[in-house]
């Protein structure tokens, strides 16, 4: 492994995955698939918010917003993972190194106070109707999605900030794109403070978040267990099924690789784990709020209809 004097990096190179010749362009293809289809099914909901006027409801411009941040948050990690498909060991400056570092922790801390933000919309939808729409109004909801940005993007200084004034001896990153526990392991010096700082920080915020998430479907479920027939529990259920596998998936992921210190874990884990939460969560969180959501499927035949009358006007 390339080795520094014990001193500020000026570069690192990502190591990637190792793979043969021949399954190199196959891995590219497959991920610049999966990063297109990403990209196009978070545009396509943010669109389908923005278009129908069906779906002009709280919840749906928190799923939009949740979209908006799904596009950066894939844009972070994916394309380094597409230059070390394409072109193997891949060398980045240590400024673009820490910022990538920076921006992907403010996503992710952004994204686990939407999620707690949903789980409060949703709360308030089945346990406060005749109140909902004027807590939810226009203005809360931009100041809570405001409020979330600006929470994550600042968390997220103390991590980035605590790994970018290491000295570090070694220079090669065992992962695809810079995150804390493969650069912690390159570094000249002890990061166990640093890494209690890492833990307590981001699995603070990810804790107090899961607690309020499962306090408010707590009361939820009580709500709809009280509800007089089965179709309305149902309905009511279903409504909330998206966002819970979204939070399964994000939560579970992110305990995972986050709460545990990272010399537990051998060196190159963390990038196996990592394909998870940066490539596929965001895949898949589209289909999830569409797949089985008739409001959607409902919005996505009136647009629809709207552009073949405006192509048939033409």
């Amino acid at each position: 492994m390339a080795q520094l004097n014990h001193t500020w990096a000026q570069s690192f190179i990502l190591a990637g995955f190792s793979a043969s010749g021949t399954l190199r362009p196959l891995a590219f293809l497959g991920t610049l698939c999966i990063y297109l289809l990403t990209l196009a099914g978070n545009l396509f909901i943010i669109v389908l918010v923005r278009a129908d006027a069906g779906l002009s409801t709280p919840m749906y411009f928190f799923i939009g917003v949740l979209s908006f941040l799904e596009l950066w948050y894939v844009s972070a990690t994916v394309p380094t993972l597409l230059h070390t498909w394409l072109r193997g060991r891949s060398a980045v400056s240590a400024a673009a190194c820490f910022l990538q570092l920076y921006v992907f922790h403010s996503l992710g801390m952004t994204e686990c106070h939407l999620l707690g933000v949903m789980a409060l919309d949703r709360y308030l939808a089945i346990c406060r109707p005749l109140h909902y729409h004027a807590l939810m109004s226009r203005k809360v909801r931009c100041w809570l999605a405001g409020a979330t940005w600006v929470a994550g993007f600042s968390a997220a200084l103390v991590p980035a900030g605590l790994t970018a004034t290491l000295p570090f001896c070694l220079r090669e990153v065992a992962h695809y794109f810079c995150d804390l526990a493969p650069l912690m392991r390159l570094a000249c010096v002890d990061t166990g403070w640093h890494a209690r700082v890492h833990i307590t920080v981001i699995g603070m915020i990810n804790a107090c978040n899961l607690v309020l998430i499962l306090g408010l479907y707590g009361g939820i479920l009580r709500a709809v267990l009280k509800l007089p027939s089965a179709l309305s529990r149902a309905k009511a259920f279903s409504t909330c099924f998206s966002h819970m596998t979204v939070v399964a998936l994000f939560f579970g992921s992110a305990f995972v690789v986050y709460m545990g210190p990272p010399g537990r874990r051998s060196e190159g884990t963390d990038k196996h784990i990592a394909l998870v939460y940066t490539l596929f969560t965001p895949f898949f969180n589209p289909i999830i709020y569409s797949l089985r959501n008739k409001e959607v499927k409902e919005a996505v035949r009136s647009v629809t209809q709207r552009i073949r009358a405006l192509l048939k006007g033409h």
